[in-house]
């Protein structure tokens, strides 16, 4: 099909984007970018990694896998598990899986069908209304009682270390 006639044919010149000039350079001073700033290196702002929120759609893949005792609520087990499975999956920079979990549950007892009665006690106690979001920094306890050492570990790995003695992988 033709051009009508009003559409030039030669093209003038072409216009094109110029950037601003640089007024200079560019500071974290707004409150949710402490990630470039000195504050980054304080302990309680947890470990940062890519699509964290993952994992709590991971935790449906172990709802009928866990044994809980009297007195442990679903919804508080889920919520300290998910932070020791996002700070394995942040170690290693990558968005959670499901073995980032498989790791956290078995680590505190919640995949054994008979697990030792002084640990269940323990874990009653450490994760007791850890779901509601003004614990936070009782849930940072429970990702900080899970070194780093035993994160880097297989899933296969913790599970035999976990059967061994549970104590050694939650620093008791």
């Amino acid at each position: 099909m033709a051009a009508p006639e009003y559409v030039p044919s030669a093209p003038t010149t072409a216009k094109h984007y110029n950037s601003p000039p640089q007024r200079g350079g560019w500071s974290a001073n707004r409150p949710g970018e402490t990630f470039a700033t000195e504050e980054s290196s304080v302990s309680t702002l947890g470990s940062q990694g890519p699509d964290q929120g993952y994992a709590l759609k991971l935790v449906g893949v172990f709802e009928k896998k866990i044994a809980l005792a009297g007195g442990e609520h679903r919804s508080d087990v889920n919520a300290g598990v998910v932070v020791v499975a996002t700070k394995r999956a942040s170690q290693f920079g990558r968005a959670p899986v499901v073995h980032d979990l498989r790791i956290a549950y078995t680590v505190f007892g919640y995949l054994d069908e008979n697990p030792d009665p002084e640990l269940v006690e323990f874990r009653k106690e450490l994760f007791a209304e850890v779901h509601y979001s003004f614990h936070y920094f009782e849930r940072r306890a429970i990702a900080d009682l899970v070194s780093d050492d035993v994160l880097a570990q297989t899933p296969d790995e913790v599970a035999v270390r976990y059967r061994a003695d549970w104590r050694d992988q939650l620093g008791q």
